[in-house]
């Protein structure tokens, strides 16, 4: 065991369970218990404590790919605090969290031992939409990318048989006329076919 930079734990002050940012501490014995003088981040009490690192549990957690559901475990520390929107690896899979299922609540952050199951996304590709507009008609369409990878308006593309040009970008939370963003964040892209010339 190293000696972590926070530790969930129960604070003898406010009362309440939560993260505790560990100032000093040393690692000893068998059982891989650390003596620590911490401050708790709720009340800012400084304290200390004895803590006793515990096995990972095997939390169930649901990965949406692409339409598809699939079970999978995850292995997290006890105190392990899970919040919507973080990162996890699953296998060889990156996922991201959506929701956390603690008895019968829905939670934002839950810490592992509290938890039932993880629902989680893959996040190593993402589904980026695209309305291509060829004269009066517009055909759908959908390209696989990394969700860091950014577009712009102005950008020409190729999408199957199409050469297009972006003309407008639909983020989460504007439409974009000029500008770019990162595929995560973009619900649609609006193109025009570009004509090609033979020179």
């Amino acid at each position: 065991m190293t000696i972590p930079s926070a530790v969930y734990l129960e604070c003898p002050s406010c009362g309440t369970n939560t993260l505790h940012e560990v100032l000093r501490g040393r690692v000893g014995g068998k059982k891989d218990t650390l003596e620590a003088t911490v401050r708790c981040r709720k009340c800012g009490t400084i304290h200390t404590t004895l803590y006793t690192e515990m096995k990972p549990l095997k939390i169930p957690i649901i990965i949406s790919d692409l339409g598809r559901s699939r079970r999978e475990e995850i292995e997290l520390g006890p105190d392990e605090l899970v919040t919507i929107g973080d990162e996890l690896i699953v296998g060889d899979t990156q996922v991201i969290v959506t929701s956390i299922e603690s008895g019968e609540k829905r939670m934002k952050e839950c810490v592992a031992r509290e938890i039932g199951t993880i629902w989680a996304k893959r996040f190593d590709r993402v589904k980026v939409k695209i309305s291509i507009n060829k004269g009066s008609k517009t055909i759908p369409a959908e390209m696989l990318v990394p969700p860091d990878e950014e577009f712009y308006v102005g950008d020409l593309l190729t999408v199957g048989k199409y050469n297009v040009v972006v003309h407008n970008i639909k983020t989460k939370d504007k439409m974009l006329r000029d500008g770019g963003s990162e595929a995560r964040e973009i619900v649609r892209i609006y193109a025009k076919i570009v004509r090609t010339t033979n020179a």
